[in-house]
């Protein structure tokens, strides 16, 4: 089970550096986690039919390498870890050229809509992760995986 999202840098994502915003590679992760999500099953007419959907708990992104206007680029999913609500998606930027750009961590958890709470995921989803996670248990973890935030001392 092989997926990927493909796209060409806009000019519109260009920034005043001449390369992509930042924003613009979280907005880029933000639509391939999407694809994503309708991959696994959560397809907008699903998210109606159970009254379920995906909430976004935390992110963390890595700026590897500019990307410049009109660059195409792929972003591939990792499916690190889940359970029966949650999803702990690492996603991977790389230009034409295989070379990784930018990276996404993230925190996913699905959403009982009525109740406005976590709650596991639909059978037909929760098959279709396990699946997914299934054909990645032999990758490693990527090196930005866990990665915190701070200024190191020496």
């Amino acid at each position: 089970m092989t997926y990927s999202f493909n796209r060409t840098v806009p000019s519109e994502w260009v920034d005043y550096n001449g390369h992509m915003n930042d924003a613009e590679y979280n907005h880029a992760f933000s639509l391939a986690t999407d694809a994503f999500i309708d991959y696994i099953g959560l397809s907008e007419e699903a998210r109606k039919k159970w009254n379920y959907t995906i909430f976004t708990l935390e992110t963390h992104t890595c700026y590897l390498q500019e990307m410049k206007e009109g660059e195409e680029f792929e972003v591939t999913p990792q499916l690190l870890d889940y359970d029966s609500k949650r999803i702990h998606l690492f996603l991977k930027m790389k230009n034409k050229q295989g070379e990784t750009t930018a990276t996404l961590e993230e925190l996913l958890m699905g959403i009982d809509q009525k109740q406005g709470r976590g709650a596991p995921f639909p059978q037909e989803v929760a098959d279709t992760v396990t699946d997914f996670y299934k054909t990645q248990a032999n990758l490693e973890i990527p090196k930005q995986a866990g990665r915190t935030i701070g200024i190191r001392r020496k």
